[in-house]
């Protein structure tokens, strides 16, 4: 495997990603997190992958990590790129190569078309369906993944000339990072059984947001709508895992920044630490829709984090806020 210097930061652009909330998330975890060993770090919904990368090149007492998703074309990205970086690399590098020497827009748009309809054609490799989700990711509009009711992906063309679609650096140094952690697909509760007994684990949810109001609704990730019973279930999930001992976070949208009225969430979370955070948001048909909104973080501990260096928190965080805020 080809060594990099480069830091390990997520490989797709995905909807919802939180690199900019590292900082908040850093100042947050629990008081004495960094003072425990053998602490096992579970994302029921990985999505990019965010938290995890920066969590576990940030927290060397993370001894095991284990994430989920329900989407399988992203669970099978994830392992290509930790089993196989090399023939990925091989495959996007061609990819990119084919993609830049069109000279035309509509050349450009020909060749994404056809690359969709064999991805959704299905029947691909692993390397070569992940070859092709990443080529999506950095050709289709503002780097979306989005599904119909069928599972296939339907973003239109994105109209960018010079995409980066092959980042060497970056697969091989999610790919040594993904070597401490077991990667799985499902339904968010089957990471239960990964919970440590009689260890610390730490559990960071990030689940498809409530959407906000009919126009702000994006959550088709996968074919399974996440309505808001699923969002009931999921509660339901954190006070069990919260019962075992296990220190839990979560993100989610807060309805009650755009109305008033709607305490969903601060119902439904009624006994945990709820509190607003900042987050900007670009993924809006209408623009001026876009831009700061509060979003909610859940916690079942109340006790905040002030590392050792306050320097680590300020500076060494920085590289990730807006890691994917500027076109491709």
């Amino acid at each position: 495997m080809v060594k990099t210097k480069k830091g390990a930061k997520p490989f797709v652009k995905w909807v919802g990603g939180k690199s900019q909330l590292i900082p908040t998330i850093a100042q947050k975890l629990p008081a004495d997190f960094e003072c425990h060993d053998d602490v096992t770090y579970i994302e029921p919904f990985v999505g990019g992958g965010a938290v995890l990368f920066w969590i576990l090149q940030k927290c060397p007492n993370i001894s095991r990590a284990v994430i989920n998703d329900i989407n399988a074309d992203l669970v099978t990205a994830y392992n290509t790129v930790k089993y196989s970086p090399e023939m990925l690399v091989a495959v996007l590098e061609d990819m990119q190569k084919e993609y830049r020497k069109l000279q035309t827009e509509v050349a450009r748009k020909e060749f994404y078309f056809e690359v969709r309809g064999r991805f959704n054609g299905g029947g691909l490799s692993d390397v070569d369906n992940t070859a092709m989700l990443i080529f999506l990711n950095r050709t289709c509009f503002n780097g979306l993944y989005r599904v119909n009711s069928k599972g296939e992906f339907n973003v239109p063309f994105g109209r960018y000339a010079n995409p980066t679609i092959c980042d060497t650096a970056t697969i091989y140094a999610d790919s040594e990072i993904l070597q401490r952690v077991t990667v799985t697909c499902g339904d968010f509760e089957k990471t239960e059984q990964y919970v440590s007994r009689g260890a610390c684990t730490f559990l960071y949810f990030d689940p498809p947001y409530r959407p906000l109001d009919a126009t702000s609704s994006f959550n088709s990730y996968s074919k399974e709508k996440f309505d808001d019973e699923e969002q009931v279930r999921l509660k339901y999930y954190f006070d069990r895992l919260s019962s075992m001992g296990c220190w839990l976070m979560l993100s989610n949208s807060d309805g009650k920044g755009r109305n008033e009225s709607d305490t969903f969430f601060d119902d439904l979370y009624s006994g945990y630490k709820i509190e607003r955070v900042y987050a900007s948001r670009s993924v809006n048909a209408n623009p001026q829709k876009r831009g700061k909104l509060t979003e909610l973080l859940i916690r079942n501990y109340t006790d905040m984090v002030s590392f050792r260096s306050k320097q680590y928190v300020d500076v060494n965080v920085k590289q990730w806020a807006g890691v994917y805020g500027e076109p491709f």
